[in-house]
């Protein structure tokens, strides 16, 4: 097994939502943000090699949105994700799986690709894998808070196509535990992946960045909060006793990290970079 990040850009969130009760005062020192608040993201997937599979983990907002759209999140950066799954030595026909941890536009929208009017699924030869609930969630009925989060043209052209299928209690992908959780959105899938010894969380929008580790940042999307902050305390404590490593979509500058015990409670220990662990 081999895992690379895929940079697939930045783009530009209110600090406020992104830090929901924590004032300001505190999380601009964590994350600064520009004279209209907002603060600059990451949009951070991962591409596993395994023996007969490549599996790429979230995919970035993609291209296909309006500028009016775009111009709402100001994605930047040289970052873009066909680009970077070639600089790992790879080409989009070559993903087997695409794994979504769950359905909003910044890490969905890339799933799906516009075509001479049409909306193709973007890898032609992968299985796209969501979580069943989670899609009725995303496709039934939105809920008002989520709603502008859950775009159709970014989900339904994949069950159309036939490429999607639904992880169900057990994880259809060797040496990967499939973790879900509801605080964020109804059973966010976390990969809990076993790669040469040690385990790796990718943490998705359960804890976005460096920056959210402390229980109580939470983001002010997340559709209930206290349960967030009950499943990252479980999560960190098993994190810190087992020695997992953290690996975050969102921060712009901390790929992954260590975790340790202090005063304060569980915080960062140090930082890593994926290509450091071989």
């Amino acid at each position: 097994m081999k895992i690379h990040a895929i940079d697939t850009g930045f783009f530009k969130l209110d600090g406020g939502a992104m830090f929901g009760v924590v004032p300001k005062s505190i999380w601009q020192k964590l994350v600064p943000p520009d004279a209209n608040n907002l603060c600059t993201w990451a949009m951070r997937c991962l591409l596993i090699e395994q023996e007969k599979r490549l599996i790429l983990v979230d995919c970035g907002m993609g291209t296909k949105q309006d500028a009016k759209f775009f111009g709402y999140y100001e994605p930047h950066g040289e970052g873009e994700l066909f680009k970077s799954i070639r600089q790992a030595g790879y080409n989009p026909e070559d993903i087997t799986d695409v794994l979504l941890t769950h359905l909003h536009f910044d890490h969905c929208g890339g799933a799906v690709k516009k075509e001479n009017d049409k909306l193709l699924p973007t890898f032609p030869n992968a299985t796209y894998w969501s979580e069943r609930n989670h899609w009725d969630w995303a496709t039934i009925k939105p809920n008002a808070r989520e709603k502008a989060s859950f775009l159709k043209e970014n989900i339904l052209p994949l069950h159309e196509s036939g490429q999607l299928r639904f992880i169900e209690e057990l994880s259809p992908f060797e040496n990967i535990e499939i973790l879900k959780v509801d605080g964020h959105t109804e059973k966010m899938m976390l990969p809990l992946i076993n790669y040469k010894g040690q385990k790796l969380l990718y943490c998705a929008d359960l804890i976005p960045s460096s920056a959210h580790i402390p229980i109580a940042y939470v983001m002010g999307y997340d559709i209930r909060p206290l349960l967030t902050m009950q499943e990252k305390e479980t999560l960190l404590a098993k994190a810190v006793a087992e020695n997992w490593l953290l690996v975050f979509e969102h921060d712009a500058h901390t790929e992954a990290c260590s975790l340790q015990n202090t005063e304060k409670g569980i915080r960062m220990k140090e930082k890593v970079r994926l290509v450091e662990l071989g």
